[in-house]
């Protein structure tokens, strides 16, 4: 028997509460974890909403990752006693996710614990953290050096935006960092940030298709109008990695950025990026990142605790990465 935060549908209303489950209940997979740490993240949020979000079919357990002990396999590649990590695949949406004690999934959506984390620090980082690395990676291919000037970071204060911030002051990058609440000024300078920009100075409709050259490099987690006024602030040649829809799908630009200014605008997506690039990913958040870092971002959270902040992160007031301790 295990716990689990379960989200169930009546009619079109929904919602979440803690069940008790047996074993039986678990989907199919090759290997049985028993989760210890999870995270809450935006689609979470979604998911335990009033709405349902992004759920197909329920009941449903949410949560898009998960961190723990292998319990049983079937697979080749992991026994019992194994640590692992898993991040998408459309877990926590169309297959059961994170929130429960124990979760069974196929051998090849998990990737082993990389040396030098816990499953605690990987949570820590999770999701948003890999998307943050994996648009670091993709921006270094693209050329991006420490010393070409400030690298801006849209969203900071969130999840995706706080670990980026670690990130690239790790890789020895000046980093401007984009948040709407002043209060988090000091946040962000412990996490690295050099510079901090007031979303409202990054907000603003765009007016000219080019401005002054002015960002190296940028992780976008907003998307919507402030990447496209983001388009018209970068240098010659420089790229943007875009992760997030906060802001809207729609992106109110034109081709002057791409075409007068050769800007690349980079799409990462972490849900069905191959094992061999999050392996190379996580290598680099294990080798790279300050994980002393992680604690000033952390916020603490159990099962019983997510609906209440599943609304407040739909509401963007949750500040850093919320860790979910599934067995407290």
């Amino acid at each position: 028997m295990f716990r689990a935060l379960v989200v169930e549908k009546d009619g079109d209303d929904t919602h979440a509460g803690i069940q008790v489950m047996d074993e039986s209940r678990l989907p199919d997979g090759d290997v049985t974890v028993a989760v210890e740490y999870s995270t809450l993240n935006y689609k979470d949020g979604l998911c335990i909403g009033p709405g349902g979000g992004l759920v197909r079919n329920y009941p449903h357990v949410p949560g898009i990752d998960f961190a723990g002990t292998v319990e049983s396999s079937d697979s080749d590649r992991f026994k019992p006693g194994d640590k692992v990590v898993l991040t998408g695949w459309r877990v926590g949406e169309v297959h059961w996710g994170g929130y429960a004690e124990k979760a069974r999934v196929k051998a090849d959506w998990l990737l082993p614990l990389p040396d030098g984390l816990t499953t605690r620090q990987a949570m820590a980082v999770g999701t948003a953290g890999l998307t943050a690395m994996l648009a670091l990676l993709r921006l270094e291919d693209q050329g991006l050096q420490p010393g070409q000037g400030p690298v801006l970071v849209t969203g900071a204060s969130g999840g995706v935006g706080s670990v980026a911030v670690a990130l690239l002051a790790a890789a020895g990058h000046e980093v401007a960092a984009v948040t709407g609440r002043p209060d988090n000024a000091d946040y962000l300078k412990d996490l690295g940030a050099t510079t901090i920009v007031p979303r409202e100075d990054i907000a603003e409709t765009v007016k000219r298709p080019l401005e002054s050259e002015t960002w190296a490099g940028c992780i976008d987690a907003v998307g919507g109008a402030m990447l496209a006024r983001v388009l018209g602030q970068m240098k010659h040649g420089a790229s943007v990695a875009a992760v997030g829809l906060a802001g809207g799908a729609n992106l109110p630009t034109t081709v002057v950025p791409f075409l007068l200014r050769g800007i690349n605008l980079l799409g990462i997506d972490s849900v069905t990026c191959p094992n061999e690039i999050r392996g190379v990913a996580w290598s680099r958040i294990a080798s790279d990142l300050d994980l002393s870092k992680l604690d000033g971002m952390v916020v603490p959270a159990t099962l019983e605790d997510l609906p209440e902040l599943g609304n407040s992160i739909l509401e963007g007031g949750v500040k850093g990465r919320v860790v979910v301790d599934v067995t407290a």
